[in-house]
């Protein structure tokens, strides 16, 4: 259940909690959190199809729609993205909590994850790569560009198309992915999403005002 919070600080109460807390130094790190927890899948045959958990993506633009992945060299689906260019984020959820962390502590030079995770693999309508069904939202995309950084490579792509389930379209057709049960990661841990506090330019709408009805004079 979705709880609409209303937050208001006043400028006492600002100072108070936020320009007092002490701060301390720390050495350089990735953590811009939280991130989205998302299974990655790559490959164009069957055999090869593999999923690799993937926390450091994001959008880069928006027309045309692209995105990327930062993967390590010595990560199994590596050698299969740069061959194939083709690949799927797709978004997790509680329910997919247990493979998103176990698609990332394991190899696919072992295991076949969809097998050993009970994921049933879909065919893509714009790339070779599969789609995970059991996905509430599936991102098919196409490398444009490689970009080696050091210890990643960042795989910048178009997103080519969506495939969204439609149990999450409501009667209006509004797409719900607030009742999909998605989850973030957040310095090592998976937390549920859930707590609405506002919607995209919320800080800046105007109240509406309440209509009030008059009584008729007899």
């Amino acid at each position: 259940m979705l709880h609409y919070v209303c937050i208001k600080l006043t400028h006492q109460n600002f100072q108070e909690n936020y320009l007092n807390m002490e701060k301390i130094n720390w050495k350089p790190g990735t953590l811009i959190y939280p991130l989205p927890a998302t299974i990655v899948s790559c490959g164009h045959d069957e055999k090869d199809y593999n999923l690799i958990t993937i926390a450091w993506t994001g959008t880069v633009n928006s027309k045309p729609p692209m995105c990327y992945i930062s993967v390590r060299k010595e990560r199994h689906s590596y050698d299969i993205l740069k061959q194939t260019g083709d690949f799927v984020i797709n978004l997790t959820t509680e329910k997919l909590a247990r493979a998103t962390d176990w698609c990332g502590v394991r190899s696919g030079r072992d295991y076949d994850k969809f097998k050993e995770m009970n994921l049933t693999p879909g065919p893509a309508e714009k790339v070779g790569a599969p789609i995970i069904k059991e996905s509430p939202l599936n991102i098919e995309c196409k490398t444009q560009q490689i970009i080696p950084l050091g210890s990643h490579d960042m795989f910048i792509a178009e997103v080519v198309n969506i495939k969204a389930s439609k149990e999450f379209f409501d009667s209006k057709d509004a797409f719900r992915l607030d009742k999909a049960g998605l989850i973030a990661y957040s310095h090592g841990k998976y937390y549920s999403l859930g707590k609405k506090l506002g919607k995209f330019g919320f800080s800046v709408q105007k109240r509406k005002k309440k209509k009030h009805r008059g009584k008729h004079k007899s």
